[in-house]
């Protein structure tokens, strides 16, 4: 069996490589052991500023001019809503804050993005003694629905083993790499938290920041916004709401911890002040980089193994452009961006 490409892992980085491939008609063979779970119980919303400082997210605007035509694009290819559109409401916890927020406001990177005029509605349920911010251009994209979906979508075409990928069986060849039975142009990882474990890019400085989310039924709070203060609250629908999230760095395991849920039901109670109950309680591990920039690129010895990882908290955002730099670089020689270029850590992989 011969394809272009093998892509090892679908979260969002492995199924945005897989759509460039797909619109770009190559052929490719995804595995995927369901072993890394960030994009499955991750918040999926994408902002275009940082809240805890006021400050623009990188290279937000071009970013987001390719990942919201690409997750449009996939609506219509499948016929699903993935991408839920609304406002985010930043609470304000003094006047200092909203002074701040003023003085962001007039910046020429934020000016799309943030309100000037604050928001002194009361919100039932809701504690803000120091109103709002509203930031535009926010919206979550369902990532377990879309992964779910475009797992489905690559079983039906034959194009996803759901099996283990074992490392130490490529074989390289002259032009070629080979595995099992399969021999390919490029094997792109995209193992998230996983890379840690493969022998090729495991010396890349891969951080692992544990985040639990919990999801609640709050019948009183009743917001269409997701409200951003020491945690988010994020509305689903029918009174569900997804709660989160947690940083731990020293814990790597997916499991969800009664710590985690202690943390969130201690903030949480800080930020409402109607009754709710807890529904689910997930964990994953985020793969998040010093510096929060991507790991893409070529192996530098190994020049048919290829790395796209480290989108961290915002991959929703990162992801499409990224795996477009990824595939332009591969097939048309294209550069990719030196801030997203594993080339900067050369001695590291060489090492």
């Amino acid at each position: 069996m011969k394809v272009d490409y093998i892509i090892v892992g679908l979260g969002l980085a492995g199924l945005a490589f897989a759509e460039e491939l797909v619109e770009n008609n190559k052929s490719f063979i995804v595995f995927e052991d369901s072993s890394q779970t960030s994009s499955l119980v991750a918040g999926g919303v994408y902002n275009p500023v940082i809240l805890k400082r006021f400050t623009p997210v990188w290279n937000a605007k071009e970013q987001l001019a390719v990942a919201l035509p690409f997750y449009k694009q996939l609506e219509a290819k499948f016929n699903t809503k993935f991408d839920q559109k609304f406002t985010t409401k930043k609470v304000f916890k003094s006047i200092e804050d909203q002074n701040n927020w003023f003085e962001a406001s007039d910046k020429p990177k934020l000016v799309d993005y943030i309100d000037p005029n604050l928001d002194t509605k009361s919100y039932n349920g809701v504690l803000a003694d120091f109103s709002f911010g509203n930031v535009k251009e926010t919206g979550r994209i369902d990532t377990k629905k879309l992964v779910e979906t475009y797992r489905n979508y690559l079983e039906s075409e034959n194009a996803i083993r759901f099996e283990k990928f074992e490392h130490q069986q490529i074989k390289f060849q002259e032009n070629t790499v080979k595995y099992e039975e399969i021999e390919a142009n490029n094997i792109v990882f995209c193992e998230g938290f996983g890379v840690t474990e493969n022998p090729f890019f495991n010396k890349l400085p891969l951080n692992e920041a544990k985040g639990e989310l919990i999801t609640i039924h709050a019948p009183e709070l009743d917001i269409d916004f997701l409200l951003k203060s020491t945690l988010f609250v994020l509305p689903l629908g029918d009174n569900i709401y997804k709660v989160g999230a947690t940083f731990n760095w020293t814990d790597k395991t997916s499991n969800p911890s009664e710590e985690g849920k202690k943390e969130l039901v201690e903030k949480l109670e800080k930020v409402i002040n109607v009754p709710y109950k807890i529904i689910e309680q997930t964990a994953g591990i985020r793969p998040t980089v010093a510096g929060r920039r991507p790991l893409v690129g070529v192996h530098p010895t190994y020049k048919k193994l290829v790395v796209l990882n480290g989108l961290g908290t915002r991959g929703v955002m990162i992801a499409p452009t990224v795996a477009k730099q990824l595939y332009n670089h591969l097939e048309n020689g294209a550069d990719l961006d030196q801030e997203i270029d594993i080339i900067r850590f050369i001695k590291k992989l060489k090492a």
